[in-house]
């Protein structure tokens, strides 16, 4: 059966285009006794860009922390705050930061109109309501948050994504000005998650050419930001996340972020540097991608951390083990429907050994 998906219906793209954001919600301010949340990320809390966002009436802003990655008690707090905030459900969720900050804002969206807990609906198609009306304004480029249609949670039990076509942004507005004043670490690592996403879906089993023309243009962005050090490489990388998000939505992701859902849920390390610091250990699945990615660590001046899991008990890696080959579809992806066989726990033991 062939999937048949949807995607992000409203796209603004462009520098300055920031400033229409009040104009882009205003016709879904639909009940005069409503309001509309602003989910941003607390590292902006009392600087330029929270000012600048189009408070009304009782509008919420709703500050987040995201120096953990969004655990699902986390989520069914903030929804719960909302529901406290007023007895009217929101007309609408404006998601301000990085992919784990648009990732809080497309899981508060869902819960606001499905019951029980967030960690209830973690796997594919679990929800079965629509979402408030969600809007994402990334400050970051590269996790492809914004047209996922997935908003990746740590839960009690594992670390998965809300899939479904009710996840997916009804507006994303992509301002590459936002980009600015970022570190380069963090500029680096979450660009290097589009740069990954493109690799493994480029090389992967599910791969189509609906697939293939979104991430080889996705790549070819990649390079010139990371490589050449092209002059609108804000832009550039902003289209690129686009597009990697775009080429895994008809297939899908491999090793290396499996490896990294792994690191996440044990040792609590973001998402961007984990796949960054798995992907170095892949050149026997992706050996031309891992060759550049480390000329872009190189270019760069980006010294990755080492021996993490040196310390690590046998439960705790077990543990990683269980929950890298728990993501069935990224290894059948990167080796097949025999990925069972050849991806032993063994093997993924190795590989952990050497992070």
């Amino acid at each position: 059966m062939y999937k048949n998906f949807s995607i992000v219906p409203n796209i603004m793209f462009g520098r300055g285009s920031f400033n229409q954001l009040a104009d882009v919600i205003l016709p879904h301010r639909v009940n005069p006794d409503s309001f509309f949340v602003f989910v941003i990320d607390d590292v902006f809390s009392g600087k330029e860009l929270e000012g600048r966002l189009p408070v009304q009436g009782k509008d919420l802003l709703l500050h987040v922390n995201v120096d953990d990655e969004p655990k699902t008690s986390y989520i069914d707090a903030l929804v719960q705050k909302i529901l406290d905030y007023d007895e009217v459900k929101p007309d609408g969720i404006v998601g301000i930061g990085g992919g784990s900050t648009l990732d809080i804002a497309k899981a508060i969206s869902l819960m606001l109109n499905n019951p029980g807990s967030s960690a209830d609906y973690q796997g594919w198609d679990l929800i079965q309501n629509p979402s408030v009306y969600h809007v994402a304004v990334p400050t970051l480029a590269g996790t492809g948050a914004e047209i996922s249609r997935t908003a990746i949670l740590t839960g009690p039990v594992k670390k998965l994504g809300i899939n479904s076509d009710y996840t997916l942004f009804h507006q994303i507005l992509l301002d590459p000005e936002l980009l600015a004043g970022i570190s380069k670490e963090q500029w680096f690592y979450t660009g290097m998650d589009c740069f990954i996403h493109d690799v493994e879906s480029l090389e992967g089993t599910y791969i189509n050419e609906f697939s293939k023309s979104y991430g080889e243009k996705s790549l070819d962005l990649c390079r010139q930001v990371f490589l050449d050090d092209h002059p609108e490489k804000d832009d550039k990388l902003m289209m690129a996340s686009y597009f990697g998000g775009m080429s895994i939505a008809y297939s899908q992701v491999g090793a290396c972020h499996a490896l990294s859902y792994g690191l996440s849920y044990v040792l609590g390390i973001h998402h961007g540097i984990g796949c960054c610091i798995a992907f170095d250990y892949l050149d026997e699945f992706y050996q031309q991608g891992v060759k550049e990615f480390r000329q872009m660590m190189e270019k760069h001046d980006i010294s990755l951390p080492r021996n993490l899991t040196a310390n690590l008990d046998d439960k705790a890696m077990d543990l990683m083990v269980t929950t890298a080959l728990n993501l069935e579809p990224l290894w059948e992806n990167c080796l097949g429907s025999d990925w069972r066989t050849l991806m032993t726990r063994e093997r993924t033991l190795e590989l952990y050994k050497k992070m």
